[in-house]
Protein backbone atom coordinates (compact mmCIF):
# COMPACT_ATOMS: atom_id res chain seq x y z
CA UNK A 1 0.00 0.00 0.00
CA UNK A 2 3.01 2.23 0.93
CA UNK A 3 4.30 1.44 -2.07
CA UNK A 4 1.63 2.53 -4.82
CA UNK A 5 1.30 5.72 -2.58
CA UNK A 6 4.79 6.45 -3.93
CA UNK A 7 4.68 5.90 -7.11
CA UNK A 8 1.17 7.79 -7.28
CA UNK A 9 3.48 10.92 -5.77
CA UNK A 10 6.12 10.01 -7.91
CA UNK A 11 3.43 10.32 -11.05
CA UNK A 12 1.81 13.27 -9.68
CA UNK A 13 5.15 15.15 -8.96
CA UNK A 14 6.24 14.16 -12.74
CA UNK A 15 2.38 15.36 -14.20
CA UNK A 16 3.22 18.59 -12.63
CA UNK A 17 6.60 19.00 -13.51
CA UNK A 18 5.55 18.41 -17.43
CA UNK A 19 2.83 20.55 -16.74
CA UNK A 20 5.30 23.75 -15.53
CA UNK A 21 7.51 23.03 -18.52
CA UNK A 22 4.95 22.95 -21.41
CA UNK A 23 3.01 26.44 -19.35
CA UNK A 24 6.47 28.08 -19.49
CA UNK A 25 7.21 27.05 -23.24
CA UNK A 26 3.96 28.68 -24.33
CA UNK A 27 4.44 31.55 -21.61
CA UNK A 28 7.96 31.79 -23.62
CA UNK A 29 6.42 31.60 -27.00
CA UNK A 30 3.84 34.27 -26.19
CA UNK A 31 6.41 36.58 -25.23
CA UNK A 32 8.34 35.88 -28.76
CA UNK A 33 4.82 36.58 -30.16
CA UNK A 34 4.65 40.29 -29.16
CA UNK A 35 8.05 41.00 -29.83
CA UNK A 36 8.03 39.83 -33.32
CA UNK A 37 4.43 42.02 -33.26
CA UNK A 38 6.23 45.36 -32.28
CA UNK A 39 7.15 47.54 -35.04
CA UNK A 40 11.12 48.88 -34.94
CA UNK A 41 9.62 52.31 -33.99
CA UNK A 42 8.59 50.44 -30.74
CA UNK A 43 11.80 48.48 -30.36
CA UNK A 44 14.94 49.88 -31.75
CA UNK A 45 14.93 53.15 -29.70
CA UNK A 46 18.23 55.11 -29.81
CA UNK A 47 19.40 53.03 -26.25
CA UNK A 48 18.94 49.88 -28.29
CA UNK A 49 22.28 47.85 -30.07
CA UNK A 50 21.84 46.23 -33.00
CA UNK A 51 22.74 42.61 -33.70
CA UNK A 52 25.93 41.38 -35.45
CA UNK A 53 25.39 42.14 -39.17
CA UNK A 54 22.30 44.14 -38.69
CA UNK A 55 22.31 47.39 -40.77
CA UNK A 56 20.49 51.10 -39.13
CA UNK A 57 20.92 54.17 -41.90
CA UNK A 58 18.94 57.16 -40.63
CA UNK A 59 18.79 60.08 -43.07
CA UNK A 60 17.66 63.41 -41.23
CA UNK A 61 17.12 67.01 -42.44
CA UNK A 62 16.57 69.62 -40.52
CA UNK A 63 15.63 73.46 -40.96
CA UNK A 64 16.42 76.02 -38.37
CA UNK A 65 15.49 79.45 -38.85
CA UNK A 66 14.96 82.88 -36.95
CA UNK A 67 14.49 86.18 -36.29
CA UNK A 68 15.72 87.27 -32.85
CA UNK A 69 18.53 86.14 -30.79
CA UNK A 70 19.48 87.09 -27.01
CA UNK A 71 22.06 90.18 -26.75
CA UNK A 72 25.48 89.76 -24.81
CA UNK A 73 25.81 88.10 -21.70
CA UNK A 74 22.15 88.49 -21.60
CA UNK A 75 19.00 86.77 -21.86
CA UNK A 76 17.22 89.60 -23.50
CA UNK A 77 15.60 88.89 -26.79
CA UNK A 78 16.19 91.81 -29.65
CA UNK A 79 15.71 91.63 -33.60
CA UNK A 80 18.49 90.18 -35.56
CA UNK A 81 19.95 93.12 -37.30
CA UNK A 82 19.47 92.10 -41.46
CA UNK A 83 16.67 90.12 -40.94
CA UNK A 84 15.55 86.19 -40.91
CA UNK A 85 18.69 83.70 -40.43
CA UNK A 86 18.46 80.19 -41.87
CA UNK A 87 20.51 77.33 -41.14
CA UNK A 88 19.37 73.87 -43.26
CA UNK A 89 21.27 70.34 -41.57
CA UNK A 90 21.28 66.95 -43.53
CA UNK A 91 22.66 64.43 -41.23
CA UNK A 92 23.56 61.22 -42.71
CA UNK A 93 23.87 58.10 -39.99
CA UNK A 94 25.49 54.53 -40.66
CA UNK A 95 25.79 51.92 -37.92
CA UNK A 96 26.13 47.89 -37.82
CA UNK A 97 26.50 45.62 -35.30
CA UNK A 98 29.86 43.83 -34.72
CA UNK A 99 29.55 41.55 -31.84
CA UNK A 100 27.58 38.07 -30.82
CA UNK A 101 26.46 39.59 -27.86
CA UNK A 102 24.70 42.57 -29.42
CA UNK A 103 26.40 45.38 -27.12
CA UNK A 104 28.84 46.88 -29.81
CA UNK A 105 28.21 48.96 -32.99
CA UNK A 106 30.54 51.27 -34.67
CA UNK A 107 29.70 53.22 -37.41
CA UNK A 108 29.89 57.45 -38.99
CA UNK A 109 28.19 60.05 -38.76
CA UNK A 110 28.17 62.80 -41.80
CA UNK A 111 26.80 66.46 -42.06
CA UNK A 112 26.04 68.50 -44.84
CA UNK A 113 24.99 72.21 -44.39
CA UNK A 114 23.60 74.78 -45.84
CA UNK A 115 22.70 78.45 -44.35
CA UNK A 116 21.24 81.74 -45.80
CA UNK A 117 21.28 85.56 -44.27
CA UNK A 118 20.37 88.82 -45.10
CA UNK A 119 16.34 88.49 -44.43
CA UNK A 120 16.31 85.59 -47.08
CA UNK A 121 13.03 82.75 -46.60
CA UNK A 122 13.32 79.67 -44.79
CA UNK A 123 13.89 77.41 -47.85
CA UNK A 124 15.95 79.75 -49.76
CA UNK A 125 18.77 77.23 -48.11
CA UNK A 126 17.51 75.00 -50.80
CA UNK A 127 19.37 76.91 -53.86
CA UNK A 128 22.41 75.66 -52.25
CA UNK A 129 24.35 78.86 -53.46
CA UNK A 130 27.60 80.53 -51.87
CA UNK A 131 27.67 83.99 -51.83
CA UNK A 132 27.90 87.18 -49.23
CA UNK A 133 24.45 85.77 -47.85
CA UNK A 134 24.58 82.03 -48.26
CA UNK A 135 26.62 79.26 -48.01
CA UNK A 136 26.70 75.53 -48.36
CA UNK A 137 28.95 72.32 -48.21
CA UNK A 138 30.14 69.60 -45.90
CA UNK A 139 30.74 70.35 -42.66
CA UNK A 140 31.96 67.06 -40.60
CA UNK A 141 32.56 63.26 -40.17
CA UNK A 142 32.45 61.44 -37.40
CA UNK A 143 33.86 57.66 -36.78
CA UNK A 144 31.72 56.83 -33.67
CA UNK A 145 31.13 53.14 -31.18
CA UNK A 146 28.21 52.75 -29.42
CA UNK A 147 28.03 50.31 -26.45
CA UNK A 148 25.67 48.80 -24.04
CA UNK A 149 28.13 48.39 -21.06
CA UNK A 150 25.69 46.67 -18.93
CA UNK A 151 24.61 43.11 -19.76
CA UNK A 152 21.44 43.27 -17.43
CA UNK A 153 20.72 46.48 -18.74
CA UNK A 154 19.66 46.36 -22.30
CA UNK A 155 17.65 49.99 -22.04
CA UNK A 156 21.17 52.12 -21.53
CA UNK A 157 23.75 53.07 -23.34
CA UNK A 158 25.96 55.47 -24.68
CA UNK A 159 27.66 56.57 -27.92
CA UNK A 160 31.20 58.18 -28.48
CA UNK A 161 31.93 59.87 -31.70
CA UNK A 162 35.07 62.26 -32.96
CA UNK A 163 33.47 65.19 -34.79
CA UNK A 164 36.36 66.17 -37.65
CA UNK A 165 35.85 69.77 -39.16
CA UNK A 166 36.10 69.48 -42.70
CA UNK A 167 36.67 73.68 -42.72
CA UNK A 168 39.56 75.49 -42.60
CA UNK A 169 40.70 76.34 -39.33
CA UNK A 170 39.37 79.68 -38.06
CA UNK A 171 36.51 79.35 -41.10
CA UNK A 172 33.52 79.82 -37.96
CA UNK A 173 35.12 83.01 -37.37
CA UNK A 174 35.69 84.57 -40.81
CA UNK A 175 33.65 87.87 -40.74
CA UNK A 176 33.64 87.60 -44.44
CA UNK A 177 32.10 84.25 -44.60
CA UNK A 178 28.30 83.37 -43.99
CA UNK A 179 28.86 80.95 -41.07
CA UNK A 180 28.62 77.62 -42.08
CA UNK A 181 29.66 75.07 -39.16
CA UNK A 182 31.82 75.37 -35.92
CA UNK A 183 35.81 74.74 -37.38
CA UNK A 184 36.82 73.37 -33.70
CA UNK A 185 36.77 69.56 -33.84
CA UNK A 186 34.31 68.26 -30.94
CA UNK A 187 34.38 65.03 -28.54
CA UNK A 188 30.72 63.75 -28.19
CA UNK A 189 29.63 61.54 -25.78
CA UNK A 190 25.87 60.27 -25.67
CA UNK A 191 24.11 58.93 -23.11
CA UNK A 192 20.63 57.16 -23.82
CA UNK A 193 18.02 55.01 -21.13
CA UNK A 194 14.28 54.40 -22.33
CA UNK A 195 11.58 53.16 -20.18
CA UNK A 196 8.21 51.60 -21.57
CA UNK A 197 5.11 51.94 -19.14
CA UNK A 198 3.74 48.46 -17.85
CA UNK A 199 0.67 49.57 -20.44
CA UNK A 200 3.07 49.40 -23.48
CA UNK A 201 1.76 52.08 -24.56
CA UNK A 202 3.44 55.20 -23.28
CA UNK A 203 7.30 55.10 -23.45
CA UNK A 204 9.76 57.49 -21.65
CA UNK A 205 13.12 57.83 -23.31
CA UNK A 206 16.01 60.58 -21.82
CA UNK A 207 19.78 61.28 -23.80
CA UNK A 208 22.28 63.63 -22.38
CA UNK A 209 24.75 64.68 -24.79
CA UNK A 210 27.98 66.04 -24.02
CA UNK A 211 30.64 67.57 -26.09
CA UNK A 212 33.96 69.02 -25.35
CA UNK A 213 35.11 71.47 -28.64
CA UNK A 214 38.78 71.56 -29.18
CA UNK A 215 42.10 72.14 -31.98
CA UNK A 216 41.04 75.75 -33.07
CA UNK A 217 41.67 78.87 -30.82
CA UNK A 218 39.84 80.81 -33.05
CA UNK A 219 36.53 78.99 -33.09
CA UNK A 220 33.82 80.02 -30.42
CA UNK A 221 33.21 75.88 -29.63
CA UNK A 222 37.24 75.68 -28.65
CA UNK A 223 38.01 75.08 -25.02
CA UNK A 224 34.18 74.66 -24.25
CA UNK A 225 31.96 72.12 -22.87
CA UNK A 226 28.48 71.47 -23.57
CA UNK A 227 25.70 69.17 -22.00
CA UNK A 228 22.36 69.08 -23.62
CA UNK A 229 19.90 66.93 -21.69
CA UNK A 230 16.75 66.12 -22.64
CA UNK A 231 13.58 64.11 -21.99
CA UNK A 232 11.00 62.61 -24.77
CA UNK A 233 7.73 60.88 -23.79
CA UNK A 234 6.05 59.10 -26.57
CA UNK A 235 2.31 57.76 -26.95
CA UNK A 236 1.85 54.47 -29.48
CA UNK A 237 -1.63 54.47 -31.01
CA UNK A 238 -0.95 51.62 -32.54
CA UNK A 239 1.94 49.36 -32.96
CA UNK A 240 2.96 51.41 -36.33
CA UNK A 241 2.69 54.92 -35.20
CA UNK A 242 4.23 57.04 -32.18
CA UNK A 243 3.62 60.83 -31.23
CA UNK A 244 6.02 62.24 -28.71
CA UNK A 245 6.11 65.68 -26.93
CA UNK A 246 9.98 66.78 -25.38
CA UNK A 247 11.96 69.17 -23.79
CA UNK A 248 15.81 69.61 -24.36
CA UNK A 249 18.81 72.36 -22.68
CA UNK A 250 21.80 72.98 -23.87
CA UNK A 251 24.47 74.54 -21.59
CA UNK A 252 27.84 75.62 -22.89
CA UNK A 253 31.23 76.35 -20.04
CA UNK A 254 34.43 77.51 -21.04
CA UNK A 255 35.89 80.16 -23.12
CA UNK A 256 32.17 80.37 -24.74
CA UNK A 257 29.18 80.68 -22.29
CA UNK A 258 25.70 80.15 -23.81
CA UNK A 259 22.75 78.06 -23.13
CA UNK A 260 19.15 77.54 -24.22
CA UNK A 261 15.80 75.53 -23.59
CA UNK A 262 13.32 73.88 -26.08
CA UNK A 263 10.27 72.37 -26.04
CA UNK A 264 8.78 70.59 -29.38
CA UNK A 265 6.51 67.55 -30.77
CA UNK A 266 6.24 64.91 -33.30
CA UNK A 267 5.81 61.58 -34.61
CA UNK A 268 7.35 58.83 -35.98
CA UNK A 269 4.87 56.39 -38.57
CA UNK A 270 6.72 52.48 -39.66
CA UNK A 271 5.77 52.33 -43.06
CA UNK A 272 7.19 49.06 -44.32
CA UNK A 273 9.34 46.25 -42.18
CA UNK A 274 12.56 48.17 -42.68
CA UNK A 275 11.46 51.95 -43.37
CA UNK A 276 9.89 54.47 -40.80
CA UNK A 277 9.60 57.99 -41.17
CA UNK A 278 9.91 60.77 -38.43
CA UNK A 279 8.52 64.24 -38.47
CA UNK A 280 9.46 66.85 -35.59
CA UNK A 281 8.99 70.56 -34.71
CA UNK A 282 10.75 72.46 -32.05
CA UNK A 283 11.38 76.28 -30.55
CA UNK A 284 13.90 77.63 -28.47
CA UNK A 285 11.69 79.65 -25.87
CA UNK A 286 14.34 81.35 -23.84
CA UNK A 287 18.34 81.42 -24.39
CA UNK A 288 21.54 83.54 -23.04
CA UNK A 289 24.29 85.09 -25.08
CA UNK A 290 23.53 85.13 -28.70
CA UNK A 291 21.18 82.26 -28.21
CA UNK A 292 18.89 82.59 -31.52
CA UNK A 293 15.32 82.16 -30.66
CA UNK A 294 13.45 80.24 -34.04
CA UNK A 295 11.72 77.28 -34.49
CA UNK A 296 13.14 74.11 -36.46
CA UNK A 297 11.00 71.82 -38.85
CA UNK A 298 12.72 68.43 -39.42
CA UNK A 299 12.23 65.22 -41.28
CA UNK A 300 13.81 62.19 -41.30
CA UNK A 301 13.59 58.33 -42.83
CA UNK A 302 15.39 54.81 -41.12
CA UNK A 303 16.16 52.20 -42.92
CA UNK A 304 16.51 48.90 -40.43
CA UNK A 305 17.66 45.46 -42.10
Amino acid sequence: MTMKKSVTKIILVALLIASFQSFSQVADTSVQQQDVSKSNIQIYTPSKLLDKGQWDIKFFNSIYTQTKQTGEGNSSSASISGGRQNFFTSTVEVFTGISENSRINVGAIIEYRSNTIGGQAAFSVFNFENSNESRNGLSSIAPSLKIQPFENAGNFSFQTALHIPLLEKGDDADEGKVFLDQSAWSFQNRFFYDYTLPSGDWQLFTELNTEYGFGDDTSFANNTLLFAPGVFMSYFPSDTATILGFVQHFQRFGDFEQNGTSVGFGGKLQITDTLNIEALYSSIVRGYNFQGLGDSFSIGLRALF
